[in-house]
């Protein structure tokens, strides 16, 4: 014999109710991930292109050329994610001197107004590097 256990009528539809009430919460926590994870990402990839610009700016041989290259090694190093203003290239631009490179940077949080986030995070990222000594900076004579 098989007993069979049978519903009360008070449980019919409770599925149903449970999925749409948890569907919308675990869509939010998602989101929430993917903000976190795209700042994250963001954060990441400031500090990298700092830290190519101020490699980039201690191989030149002056500073306008330095403050050229530090400027070029961030914009072929960001992705189009994040917009970037100019690098702030700082630090004496003598032999055994030590430069330093600010990068700015703003990542979009867009497309992700259903949970709150409206707008951009700014990221600031800075990285430094020593001149070598036996390396002549400055104007060529």
């Amino acid at each position: 014999m098989s007993a069979r256990v049978r519903r009360g009528a008070a449980d019919e539809g409770s599925m149903a109710v449970e999925i749409v009430v948890l569907v919308p919460v675990l869509v939010l926590l998602l989101m929430l991930v993917v903000a976190f994870g795209r700042h994250v990402s963001a954060e990441g990839q400031t500090q990298a292109a700092a830290r190519e610009a101020v490699r980039a700016a201690s191989l030149a041989r002056n500073a306008p050329d330095a403050q050229l290259a530090a400027q070029q090694a961030v914009d072929s190093t960001v992705p189009d994610t994040l917009t970037c203003e100019p690098v702030i290239l700082d630090g004496a631009f003598v032999a055994g001197g030590t430069i330093t490179t600010t990068v700015v940077c703003r990542v979009s949080y867009e497309n992700l107004g259903a949970i709150g986030l409206r707008g951009s995070a700014t990221l600031t990222a800075t990285s430094s590097a020593p001149l070598d000594r036996f390396r002549s900076t400055g104007a060529a004579p």
